[in-house]
């Protein structure tokens, strides 16, 4: 993702020290992520129902169905950043919100066209693929066009109301895809997602675009990625615990004959939220690595209670600590990368960071898929709270940033 934008206003300037006023200001990006990612969290408990219990496929090729769309979003980061460059960033959104409700459609297209169950499969699949696309465009477009209107100075605002927009959205989408599937089926949770991204696509249409950035010098991703690499292996490897949560938690209670799965999201990402709204200032108050260190150690303890639980309550309050600690890890690492880079490289290296993230939820599908074939649901979150407790380690030895 390229954080860049044009040049503030003097309008956005005029408000950036009142925070009322910011919020304000930031009120329209929020609603549109909010939306957008609405139609990435209905599908989530949704998909594995689907792809596991309709069409027959095992607990790998789930992964793979929830997983893919977080590679092909890390895939298209760097022509998401060009496109907000180069066309300007309502063109990204205004892109990305309509391949949302497009990928919806393919959902509703696998379970409607008479084909068989790999053909339906392979649809879903492409509906995934355009999808990681779509959230791409949109997201970094939506925290550009914000950041350029509120002011740079007030980037770290921006960030913290689009976390709690995307993970507000997934906790409000868990739920609502099950209430759909379970009450209407699988075609009218899927009719949801593709309804979801249209009223922020009218958001986006009647707000004043921001101008292209002029062209100027590359740096190299790679070189980028060079300098911020531990910090970046640090958020995926805590990012696991997310993806697992998401492609699993579904199966996971039912295996067990529990009601209530997508509360377990809903809990996770109210933990979040919660910690975001209050603590979101920590990491630069007190340094990104301590607060990293305290964050993965009470994420791999809800991760730890996932595994042992024997209750649907004890499972819940697990995935609830795990967005508690999950929460400001991406702050807390994201101070640590911005620290080792120069001012003229930050845009690249938020889009390196990020890449991190969506590397991990990708890759933690799949690869849980196989943990849990092998080993049973529980090891999925064993598993999870391993990988915290390894980026512990990767966190503790970071070397201080130069000045």
């Amino acid at each position: 993702m390229t954080a860049q934008a044009s040049p503030v206003s003097s309008a956005s300037a005029a408000v950036s020290s009142d925070p009322k006023a910011v919020l304000l200001r930031l009120l329209p990006f929020v609603a549109i992520v909010f939306l957008g990612m609405l139609a990435i969290g209905i599908p989530l408990p949704v998909l594995p129902a689907q792809v596991h219990g309709t069409l027959g496929f095992g607990t790998i090729m789930v992964g793979w169905v929830i997983g893919i769309q977080s590679i092909a979003t890390v895939l298209t980061r760097q022509y998401a950043g060009t496109t907000c460059d180069r066309r300007g960033v309502k063109t990204a959104v205004l892109l990305g919100l309509p391949m949302a409700t497009l990928a919806g459609c393919l959902y509703l297209v696998s379970a409607l066209a008479p084909v068989g169950a790999n053909a339906s499969l392979a649809i879903l699949l492409a509906g995934r693929l355009l999808l990681g696309c779509a959230e791409s465009l949109f997201l970094t477009g939506t925290m550009t066009w914000a950041i350029a209107t509120v002011g740079v100075q007030n980037t770290g605002r921006v960030m913290a109301w689009q976390g709690i927009a995307i993970f507000g959205a997934t906790g409000l989408g868990a739920p609502l895809g099950l209430w759909l599937l379970n009450a209407y089926g699988f075609v009218a949770a899927a009719g949801v997602a593709a309804a979801v991204p249209l009223p922020a696509l009218a958001i986006a249409l009647l707000r004043k675009g921001i101008a292209p950035m002029p062209a100027g010098p590359r740096v190299a991703f790679y070189r980028v990625i060079g300098l911020i690499w531990q910090p970046g292996l640090v958020l995926g490897l805590g990012a696991m615990s997310f993806g697992a949560l998401a492609a699993f938690v579904t199966l996971y209670y039912g295996a067990h004959g529990w009601p209530g799965a997508g509360l377990a999201l809903s809990g996770f990402a109210g933990g979040y939220i919660l910690v975001r709204l209050f603590f979101a200032g920590l990491p630069d108050r007190h340094g990104g690595t301590r607060v990293g260190l305290v964050s993965l150690a009470i994420q791999a303890a809800g991760q730890g209670l996932m595994f042992m639980a024997a209750t649907p309550l004890v499972a819940f309050a697990g995935a609830t600590v795990t967005g508690i600690g999950f929460s400001l890890v991406f702050p807390a690492m994201g101070v640590e990368a911005i620290r080792r880079v120069a001012p003229q490289s930050r845009g690249i290296a938020v889009g390196g960071f990020i890449a991190f993230f969506d590397l991990a939820v990708g890759v933690a599908g799949p690869a849980m898929g196989l943990v849990a074939d092998g080993f049973g649901y529980p090891s999925v979150f064993l598993t999870c709270a391993v990988a915290a407790l390894i980026a512990m380690v990767l966190a503790a030895t970071l070397k201080p940033a130069a000045a």
